[in-house]
């Protein structure tokens, strides 16, 4: 028992290769990061206080230059930015078919529960598939044609204004 070593705070290391030495920069050639330290020839990149910009193109005109500028938040084609992108979820007609009784009320929070609407961005009804039940749909938009079917199949719809409020999408 005496050649065993007691384990305790003074003996643990950890596994082997499991740390890795840091790049000890400037030390010579030999070392393979001597001379320019890793940085190249000359150059912006070479020299100290270089801070690359993000989305910095080398002196070409950078891309949000090269857009063209519609203006107006509330447009998609505006800037293909995503603050500006008005977002919705779609719902088709072919889903609410499957996934609801005749004279049901569909609003978001059904919708939600079914696994349909999943995110707390407005709802858009839009017309892929058929419909065959009466049903009551209450969303925030509605493509022309899915407006078209509910009511061809004696449905009604029902806009809401506005997105939900987180309140509302948490109920």
């Amino acid at each position: 028992m005496a050649d065993q070593e007691k384990v305790g705070l003074h003996s643990l290391k950890p596994p082997a290769g499991s740390r890795r030495a840091r790049k000890r920069i400037g030390r010579g050639v030999g070392t393979g990061h001597g001379k320019t330290s890793g940085r190249g020839h000359k150059g912006a990149g070479a020299r100290s206080g270089n801070k690359r910009k993000t989305a910095y193109e080398g002196g070409q005109n950078p891309v949000h230059m090269r857009m063209r500028k519609l203006r107006g938040a509330n447009k998609k084609m505006s800037m293909p930015f995503e603050p500006f992108r008005t977002r919705t979820q779609p719902v088709n007609l072919s889903d609410l078919d499957a996934r609801f009784k005749a004279n049901d009320e569909v609003s978001p929070e059904s919708l939600r529960e079914k696994g349909l609407a999943k995110r707390r961005d407005p709802v858009k009804v839009l017309a892929r598939g058929e419909i065959s039940k009466k049903l009551t749909v209450k969303a925030h938009g509605f493509s022309a044609q899915a407006k078209e079917k509910i009511e061809a199949a004696g449905g009604t719809c029902e806009v809401i204004s506005g997105a939900p409020t987180p309140k509302e999408a948490a109920e």
